[in-house]
């Protein structure tokens, strides 16, 4: 579990320090995923370091209060992490459909507000359940059957009866999760649209190309994260899941965006070129 963290943590931040520093990968597109890259690093921090300190020091303890922070950081970022996907698609449908008045369209303004609001909408629609989840009675048992505190498991626990506030995390979840998905799968299938009205095959593989990373990124967040919050049960079925989309998404985005995408590739060799270049003097 070390070992992925250390994997993730440092294959985000390089993605974020490849997009700064390389003037080939300023656009709206790399802008998108060095942005997605730190919102899965800050999401990953919220987990696995505490998880890390349980499994070494051996006492499984958080306090009431950590709990919920820790609740309430990691599911708003992952919520954050559903729309972020549903932008970068609107971006790839937009340079698609509207490639002469892109750059015109996509200004930097634009993009900064579209990297900020998932952020937004990622607290506001996770405070509804949260705080619903917070309100209920805990008079124990108090052992959390997840490997962080989450709103199913947390919810399992209270003395109250939590009906209501079940519903309110499902109905949540078709905000948090279903409306960035179908928005996402709208775009995508816009995408295809037109490019099946392409008429060069090779014209047809670029647009491919520069959608298919994402594509896998959010097909395997989609489908993991719904399937735990359309219907919470705090199983161990639902842990697995969990342990997906929280902890080897993030690891394996920085592995996907770079092995399958020709740009980042190019921009890392003429990196590695430029220092071999600079130790040779």
């Amino acid at each position: 579990m070390l070992l992925i963290y250390i994997t993730c943590v440092s294959g985000n931040l390089a993605i974020i320090c490849l997009v700064r520093v390389e003037p080939s990968l300023h656009t709206p597109m790399y802008f998108f995923i060095s942005t997605l890259a730190a919102t899965e690093m800050m999401s990953v921090s919220c987990i696995i370091p505490n998880l890390l300190a349980n499994l070494i020091a051996a006492k499984y303890r958080i306090s009431f209060i950590g709990c919920f922070t820790q609740l309430f950081a990691a599911d708003s970022l992952g919520t954050s992490v559903c729309y972020l996907l549903a932008v970068m698609a609107f971006d790839r449908n937009l340079a698609i459909s509207s490639p002469l008045q892109y750059s015109s369209i996509m200004t930097q303004t634009l993009c900064i507000q579209l990297a900020v609001l998932p952020l937004i909408v990622g607290t506001v629609i996770l405070s509804i359940p949260f705080i619903f989840t917070a309100k209920l009675e805990y008079c124990g048992p108090n052992e959390v059957n997840h490997f962080y505190c989450d709103l199913a498991p947390l919810q399992s626990l209270a003395c109250s009866d939590p009906f209501i506030t079940k519903v309110v995390t499902s109905s949540g979840a078709l905000f948090s999760v279903g409306f960035p998905f179908i928005t996402t799968v709208g775009f995508y299938i816009h995408i295809i649209v037109i490019i099946s009205k392409l008429n060069s095959i090779e014209s047809k593989q670029k647009a491919f190309s520069t959608c298919s990373s994402h594509l896998t990124v959010a097909g395997v967040f989609y489908i993991t994260a719904g399937t735990v919050y359309a219907a919470p049960k705090g199983s161990d079925y639902d842990k697995f899941l969990s342990l997906i989309y929280t902890v080897f998404t993030p690891l394996l985005n920085p592995f996907i965006y770079t092995f399958r995408n020709k740009d980042v590739k190019r921009a890392l060799i003429k990196s590695r070129r430029l220092k071999l270049f600079q130790g040779s003097f």
